[in-house]
């Protein structure tokens, strides 16, 4: 299928040409017929002659006071047809909706000259394509017709063919994104909406969740041209029975879409062409699909603004609005969005420079420019943004920047260093310390980061990042010398590790000791008991010559050591594998590892 919406001024023929081209009424309401104007959008269609897709169209009203609601109409449609009555010309409303077009970035148009019963065609005609040239239509091809004889109806038809032939086909597998013109409750059903559904595929049984993100709605049934369908692919016009909503909770302006593939945003960072953006009023409405949403205008640059919306919209980068002031006589504004996560402007200067930044953004999505703008990101927000990932992922969903990429590593490094040199007893960096000094918003990319080859080395162990110096410090020499008292006291008596006191005489805290055991000057058991390195080998060799198995008090005896220490040198010869439990009271030693192995054999599993 593909869709077209109608332009026009009023009274210039559109619900008559259509009528004329598919044998269907757009005017849906009595009181539309009776007065012989269109007051709301009208959806008809016709299937082609030689059995090519059917034609769709959206009739939208021409009156000045209805340009919201055409704008709803023209909003997710890719094509028009513009019509102008050769006996009034070109009028005011032709102007805005042309302007409109223009803004909202359609490209495909058949211009349909009507009433050419009446008048001269030609000279409206050559005023028509003159407008339309001049934006971004270009050369469109144009009909003289009429409704009332029929003339030039085949030939506008053949035109439209071709021009639907030529509309690009969107992607049956894009996220879903159904703008909402109609929503209304049938007996026995629930509740039905409609849209013009410009990209993806709808099917029953998906979920779709609103707009705001309040509620998640089922697919029970759909419907195009009115036949039932399972499954229905853009372009098309589309009729959506939808479960899980309450009666009256979706009406037109609101938006379903594929869940978690969106991000709703009340502030983003635009384009704007037409007028300069520091001309603009600061409260105007924003159009896009079928909304239209107050919001509030920041400009940035002479053609940049920053855009605060009452409420939150599922944007893109790319997407093409309109700013339009209601009831006022500017001309609308071409709205491009630039960015839909854009940073606080906080600082002294922060919108000049951010003006610039804006200024070097085309619009286009690119995933490589917008991870080098972010530096980090992660890949599901970058694809909700409109943007393909341009790399794989550094760890988990996370995508970086190269460049942004090794200047991290470099600092990480520096800081990793610094909090050494400040802290020698305890030189390792811990990893969420480091998360905060870089300002990461994930502790995955510390890790990350310190697996990435750099020129200084880096060494993550139980939670923190050492340099290539310091998983092995140098120790002050007031530790030195307490640590060589000790070993003096255990050169005499390996087994006897000095008690809580004399650990106190020497000045040896908890935490100085454990930076002793970083240095490998000390062995630590417990946390109260410290010996020689070395002491756990040593040990094994004395036990291994004791009968085996062995009670705790024969090994205490052959370790010339008190229960104190032998009770956790024991467990831990157990951890390490050197020996283990025969039962509740005795144990043996493993196997010695093969001669100059020097590690201790692996547990038993």
């Amino acid at each position: 299928m593909r869709v077209l919406a109608t332009a026009g001024h009023v009274d210039h023929g559109k619900s008559a040409l259509v009528r004329a081209l598919t044998g269907m009424e757009p005017d849906r309401y009595e009181e539309e017929r009776r007065r012989g104007l269109t007051l709301d959008l009208g959806f008809v269609w016709t299937r082609p002659d030689d059995g090519g897709e059917p034609l769709a169209f959206v009739d939208v009203p021409g009156h000045e006071r209805f340009v919201a609601t055409m704008l709803a109409g023209v909003g997710p449609v890719p094509a028009v047809l513009f019509v102008v009555a050769a006996d009034q010309g070109w009028q005011p409303q032709s102007e805005e909706h042309l302007a409109i077009l223009d803004a909202l970035g359609v490209r495909h148009a058949v211009l349909a000259v009507t009433r050419s019963d009446l008048a001269d065609p030609a000279p409206v005609r050559a005023e028509a394509l003159q407008r339309m040239a001049r934006t971004g239509l270009g050369a469109v091809p144009s009909v003289a017709v009429s409704a009332v004889t029929g003339a030039g109806l085949g030939e506008l038809r053949t035109e439209l063919t071709r021009l639907a032939r030529a509309l690009p086909v969107p992607s049956a597998d894009a996220d879903v994104r159904l703008w909402l013109d109609r929503a209304f409750t049938v007996r026995g059903h629930g509740t039905v909406v409609t849209g013009t559904l410009p990209a993806g595929t709808l099917r029953v049984g998906d979920r779709l969740v609103t707009g705001d993100g309040t509620a998640v709605v089922r697919v029970r049934g759909l419907q195009c041209l009115r036949q039932e369908r399972t499954a229905v692919s853009a372009v098309a016009r589309v009729a959506v029975n939808v479960h899980g909503c309450s009666d009256g909770a979706l009406h037109r302006g609101q938006v379903l879409l594929t869940p978690d593939r969106w991000l709703p945003t009340a502030v983003t960072d635009v384009r704007i062409t037409g007028e300069p953006a520091g001309d603009l009023p600061r409260a105007v409405t924003l159009h896009i699909g079928t909304a239209a949403v107050p919001v509030t205008v920041r400009p940035l640059g002479e053609d940049t603004a920053r855009l605060t919306l009452s409420r939150p919209l599922p944007l893109r980068i790319g997407d093409r609005a309109v700013l339009r002031e209601p009831g006022g006589t500017r001309p609308p504004s071409a709205v491009t969005v630039l960015d839909v996560r854009p940073p606080r402007l906080a600082r002294r200067g922060a919108g000049r420079a951010r003006a610039e930044q804006l200024a070097t953004m085309t619009g286009r999505p690119d995933g490589a420019d917008e991870l080098r703008r972010r530096g980090l990101v992660r890949r599901a927000e970058l694809l909700a943004m409109g943007v393909s990932a341009p790399t794989a992922p550094v760890t988990g969903d996370w995508l970086a920047d190269p460049a942004h990429w090794a200047r991290l590593r470099e600092r990480l490094a520096a800081e990793v260093e610094r909090h050494a040199r400040r802290h020698p007893l305890e030189p390792g960096l811990p990893t969420e310390a480091a998360r905060r000094l870089l300002g990461l918003p994930d502790r995955t990319l510390v890790d990350a980061l310190a697996d990435t080859p750099g020129a200084r080395e880096l060494v993550c162990r139980q939670g923190r990042l050492y340099g290539p110096g310091s998983l092995r410090p140098a120790l002050p020499p007031q530790v030195r010398a307490a640590v060589d008292a000790v070993r003096r006291d255990l050169e005499r008596a390996p087994f006897r590790a000095p008690d809580a006191d004399r650990l106190t005489e020497l000045g040896l805290t908890r935490k100085i000791l454990a930076a002793a055991v970083a240095a490998g000057a000390l062995l630590r058991v417990t946390d109260a008991v410290v010996l020689l390195p070395g002491a756990d080998a040593r040990a094994a060799a004395v036990l291994r010559r004791l009968p085996q198995p062995f009670t705790l008090s024969e090994a205490r005896k052959a370790l010339d050591t008190t229960r104190r220490v032998a009770v956790p040198l024991l467990e831990f010869l157990d951890a390490r594998g050197f020996t283990e439990r025969v039962d509740d009271q005795r144990r043996r030693c493993r196997p010695a590892p093969p001669e100059g192995d020097g590690q201790a054999p692996a547990p038993s599993l």
